[in-house]
C-alpha cells in the first residue's frame, strides 16, 4: 500500500508522530512531532525554513512556518513528507457532517437500556431514527457503559441479527454493527450491515481480516482498558498525543490487513477510559486528529462528563448539553456524530452547516 496512506500511516509517520496543531490556516503551519523520527539533514532544513523548537518536556518538537516553506522542503528534497501530509489533512475542510442513530438492543445500556431490547421495539426505533434524519444506524447487542460485563458471542448474535437484517433491508440507510467480536461482525455483515463500529479498534485478532474479506467499513476507537474497568482511575501523561498515536497504529494495522483507507473512520473514544479534562482536551483537539487523514466520529451523546458539566445526573435528560458538545464538535471538524436524539441533532447541524467554512479551517 503506497501513496498518501503510506505517508500518513507508514513506519516513518509513526516514528514522527506528526500532527498539525490547531488552529490551522491556509498559509501558516504549526506542527508537532517526535524529533527522533527526523533523518539526515532534516533538522537543519526545518531550522532554515521556519521556527524550530526542540523537544518539549513531553518529548515532542514543534515547527512553525509558512505552508509554502514546508512544501519546498517536501518537494525539492523529498523530505519531511509526513509533516507536509499532516498539514494538508488538517487544513482540508471536512464534508457535510452526518448522523449515526443509536439502536441499543441491550437491557443495560447507560441511558436507554431495555427500551429496545425486544427486536420489534428495536426495529421500530431504528425506523423512527431514519425518519428523523439518521444517515446510518448503529446496532449493538452488548453494552459498553462503564462497568458493563461482556456478553457471550452467541447471545450477542441472537440479540442483533434479526434487527440488522430487517433494518438493512427496509431502512434505506447503511447499517453498522457495534461489536468487539469478529464472529458477531461476520454474522452482521452477512446479514446486510456494511460497517463495524469496534470500540476496541481490532483487539479481536480476526476482526480486520473479517472486515477486509467482506469489504466493509470499520470505525476504530480508542479505549483505555475495557468497559468493565476503563473508568477505574484512568491516567495519561499527554492524552491527545497518546490517543493520536494509538489511532495511527491501529489504522496502520488495518491497512496492513487489507482494509482500504477509504473505508476507515477514527473515534477518539470520548468517555471510554477518560477523565473530564481528557474528554475536553480531545474535543478541542479534533483539528489535530484530522491531521491523521481519516474521517472522525464523535460520540458525546448523553455521556457522564456532560452531566458533570451541566449538573444533570440523569443521562436521558442531557439533551441540551449533548447538542452543545455536538455543535462544537461539528464546528471543529467531526465528520460523523453518534447520537440518541437524531431529530434534535439534525436541527442543530442545520445551523452549523449554514456556516460553510469555519474560521479554524480557512
Amino acid at each position: 500500500m503506497g501513496g498518501p496512506f503510506e505517508e500518513t500511516f507508514g513506519k516513518r509517520a509513526r516514528r514522527l508522530e506528526a500532527r498539525a496543531l490547531a488552529p490551522v490556516s491556509a498559509e501558516r503551519v504549526d506542527l508537532c512531532f517526535n524529533p527522533e523520527g527526523l533523518e539526515g539533514g532534516e533538522t537543519s532544513d526545518l531550522q532554515s525554513r521556519g521556527r524550530y523548537r526542540p523537544a518539549a518536556p513531553c518529548g515532542l518538537a514543534r515547527w512553525r512556518g509558512y505552508r509554502d516553506e514546508l512544501e519546498v522542503l517536501h518537494h525539492r528534497w523529498n523530505t519531511v513528507a509526513p509533516l507536509a501530509r499532516a498539514h494538508r489533512n488538517a487544513s482540508a475542510f471536512p464534508p457535510p457532517t452526518r448522523l449515526m442513530g443509536i439502536v441499543n438492543v441491550t437491557p443495560d445500556s447507560f441511558s436507554d437500556g431495555g427500551e429496545c431490547f425486544e427486536p420489534e421495539a428495536a426495529i421500530e426505533h431504528g425506523l423512527k431514527l431514519i425518519a428523523e434524519g439518521a444517515d446510518i444506524l448503529d446496532i449493538g447487542g452488548e453494552s459498553t457503559r462503564p462497568g458493563a460485563r461482556p456478553v457471550g458471542a452467541e447471545e450477542e448474535i441472537d440479540r442483533v441479527l434479526g434487527v440488522v437484517e430487517t433494518l438493512a433491508a427496509k431502512g434505506g440507510v447503511p447499517v453498522s454493527i457495534d461489536t468487539q467480536k469478529a464472529c458477531v461482525a461476520r454474522a452482521a455483515l452477512a446479514a446486510g450491515a456494511t460497517m463495524v463500529n469496534d470500540v476496541s479498534a481490532g483487539k479481536d485478532p480476526d476482526m480486520f481480516a473479517t472486515v477486509a474479506e467482506r469489504g466493509g467499513m470499520i470505525c476504530l476507537m480508542h479505549m483505555r482498558g475495557t468497559p468493565e474497568d476503563m473508568q477505574s482511575e484512568p491516567h495519561y501523561r499527554d492524552c491527545v498525543r497518546e490517543v493520536t498515536f494509538f489511532l495511527r497504529e491501529r489504522a496502520a494495522s488495518a491497512l496492513n490487513a487489507g482494509i482500504d483507507g477509504s473505508r476507515m473512520i477514527l473515534d477518539p473514544g470520548i468517555g471510554f477510559g477518560k477523565r473530564l479534562e481528557d474528554n475536553l482536551a480531545l474535543i478541542r483537539a479534533l483539528p489535530e486528529l484530522r491531521s491523521l487523514g481519516l474521517p472522525l466520529m464523535l460520540g458525546v451523546s448523553r455521556k457522564s462528563f456532560l452531566g458533570r458539566l451541566g449538573g444533570e445526573p440523569r443521562a436521558a435528560r442531557r439533551a441540551e448539553e449533548t447538542i452543545a458538545a455536538l455543535s462544537l464538535g461539528a464546528y471543529l471538524g467531526a465528520d460523523l456524530h453518534r447520537v440518541h436524539d437524531v431529530a434534535a441533532a439534525r436541527k442543530a447541524l442545520s445551523v452549523i452547516t449554514a456556516f460553510p467554512e469555519p474560521a479554524i479551517h480557512t
